[in-house]
């Protein structure tokens, strides 16, 4: 189903292909998801990419929001302890006060996102501990197409074959 309705974000990414950073927001399962998300990025498209603990952002990586900053968030699943979904919900609204470009993903059916999101892709309904499966997709679409686009061949990034195979 994400891959079926993946080209609205493949539209996205390729329109990005300028960009020079991205910060991506993660609470809970969703922290190693933004890591994985900045992680790929760096590693096919070459760009600067930086992922942060949500509940961290105000001791620091919100200073390095600046107007047009494009910012994925993670969004936890409405469903659950609504305590982080409401403060990931605060973080995108204090992100975007500062001008970011608010990409996130969420839920289907997280209608609490689309006032405060540029962009908004959904993944399906699914139980906690399985969120980072289908989140990490998406991110992996996103920084995939966004290399394309910059004329990189995603299936051999430069360096990283022999840093992972070679000791």
């Amino acid at each position: 189903k994400i891959l079926d309705n993946a080209e609205p974000l493949r539209e996205l990414a390729r329109s990005m292909a300028d960009e020079k950073s991205v910060l991506f927001l993660g609470r809970h399962v969703g922290y190693p998801v933004a890591l994985e998300g900045a992680l790929k990025l760096k590693e096919i498209a070459y760009i600067h990419a930086e992922g942060f603990a949500a509940g961290e952002l105000k001791h620091g990586p919100i200073a390095l929001i600046d107007e047009g900053q494009p910012v994925f968030v993670v969004v936890p699943s409405p469903r659950g302890r609504d305590s982080l979904h409401s403060k990931v919900v605060s973080n995108i609204q204090e992100v975007r006060a500062r001008g970011a470009r608010t990409l996130v993903i969420a839920e289907e059916g997280d209608e609490a996102v689309k006032a405060y999101a540029e962009y908004v892709f959904y993944v399906p309904e699914t139980p906690t501990l399985l969120m980072p499966l289908l989140t990490t997709v998406p991110l992996q679409i996103f920084a995939a197409e966004l290399a394309a686009a910059k004329g990189y061949d995603v299936d051999q990034p430069r360096n990283l074959a022999k840093s992972v195979t070679v000791e």
